[in-house]
């Protein structure tokens, strides 16, 4: 098929969130969709149909938060040398992590930073879209309080400026600004909270001149007061958020924050750690804790954005969307949710209006994946076919 046809899914799964719906016809006109209908007996000629009648069909999916300059491997010469190599060597490891996102469906990611601005070169003088046809936001560097955690990721402010000040100098071709509020979470004592790195006023005035530059605001940030911080701020979304409480999680479902977990990290760490020793311990009642808020968050109408920290020790490009998913249906989703989470939610979130959701008047690009919805998440291991735009995309060149 040639952007133009007809195509059988035995199963589609749109992205909305609605319940997975059998045996649906995609009229292809011109790489958009042209209309969805159900597959009656007589309704269409099958010599005129791609049969994916054993297959499930559903958008690309979203990954709201990697870090493209990092890979997973638990070698830690490997991983201390990625922070200080330089881009020559980075944009190759870049290329290779985009093609793995590519390979497991995910044609949309948000890189959270990297303290050389690495992903931000790459995004503006080497990404190949007609190879790699994948939308990448970028943040460039992150934001930090001198002395604080967020150096392997980004930068903090010189001299007297404050963190607005800092940022207003620049003017550089980013997507989002990347804020870091709190620490990173204790493997040793569960529960441990950091404290927050800037206070409300300081990032209320980042919101507001991203706002005028037409941007979003994504806060790493772990904790009740950090995570209350950045949502007092006006903040578009809070990153990782464990720990946070579920008075914080009602604030911001009031307040339209979206949420994005990353609770595969801590499921890495219980595998990669030794499994008898006190952090494996504490990261597996992280992860379990995590998943409590998760399921509260869903009570409480958070809209949660798939995102999995991927580049952090043992969390694979691409693959850890899998798992991410497996963990949100653990928490309590329905396999659509979880999916729109990866897909509709993601795309939003990134302000991406051309994909996420498979609908009359949408770009044609989604996943053939084989098998049931019951098959997913692992079956996504499986990608029978990727469609970009109406038209079959062979290889990543």
């Amino acid at each position: 098929m040639n952007n133009s046809g007809f195509i059988l899914a035995g199963w589609l799964i749109d992205g909305s969130g609605r319940s997975v719906q059998r045996n649906r016809v995609l009229h292809i006109k011109n790489g958009y969709i042209d209309f969805i209908k159900k597959a009656e007996k007589d309704g269409f000629n099958r010599a005129e149909l791609l049969d994916f009648s054993d297959s499930t069909i559903l958008p690309g999916l979203v990954d709201s938060h990697v870090h493209l300059s990092m890979s997973a491997t638990n070698n830690q010469q490997d991983r201390k040398y990625q922070l200080v190599a330089g881009f020559d060597y980075i944009k190759d490891l870049i290329s290779s992590h985009i093609k793995q996102h590519f390979l497991s469906g995910v044609l949309a990611v948000r890189d959270g930073g990297d303290n050389k601005e690495h992903v931000l070169r790459y995004k503006t003088g080497h990404l190949n879209y007609k190879n790699t046809p994948i939308s990448l936001k970028v943040a460039g560097s992150a934001w930090h309080k001198p002395g604080r955690y967020g150096k392997l990721i980004g930068r903090s402010p010189s001299g007297n400026d404050s963190i607005a000040q800092a940022i207003a100098k620049e003017n550089k071709k980013i997507d989002h600004i990347k804020i870091v509020n709190s620490g990173l979470n204790s493997l040793t004592l569960f529960g441990k909270e950091t404290l927050p790195q800037f206070k409300k006023e300081e990032l209320r005035e980042v919101v507001e001149l991203a706002q005028i530059r037409g941007l979003k605001v994504m806060v790493h940030a772990n904790g009740k007061k950090p995570v209350k911080i950045a949502v007092d701020s006006g903040c578009h979304s809070i990153e990782h958020g464990f720990f946070m409480g579920r008075e914080v999680l009602k604030q911001m479902a009031d307040n339209n924050v979206v949420w994005v977990p990353t609770a595969c990290t801590m499921n890495a760490y219980s595998q990669f750690l030794k499994s008898t020793g006190i952090e494996a311990d504490v990261a597996r009642k992280n992860l379990d804790h995590q998943l409590e808020q998760i399921f509260q968050a869903r009570e409480s109408g958070v809209l949660i954005a798939l995102g999995t920290d991927s580049g952090s020790l043992g969390v694979e490009h691409g693959k850890a969307v899998i798992e991410e998913l497996k963990l949100l249906i653990k928490a309590g989703f329905p396999i659509q949710e979880a999916i729109k989470s990866a897909t509709l939610n993601g795309a939003r979130l990134l302000g991406l209006t051309n994909t996420g959701l498979l609908a009359e008047k949408m770009p044609a690009t989604f996943l053939v994946v084989r098998g049931t919805p019951s098959d997913l998440p692992d079956s996504l291991n499986r990608i029978k076919t990727i469609y970009i735009n109406g038209t079959h995309f062979n290889s990543l060149g």
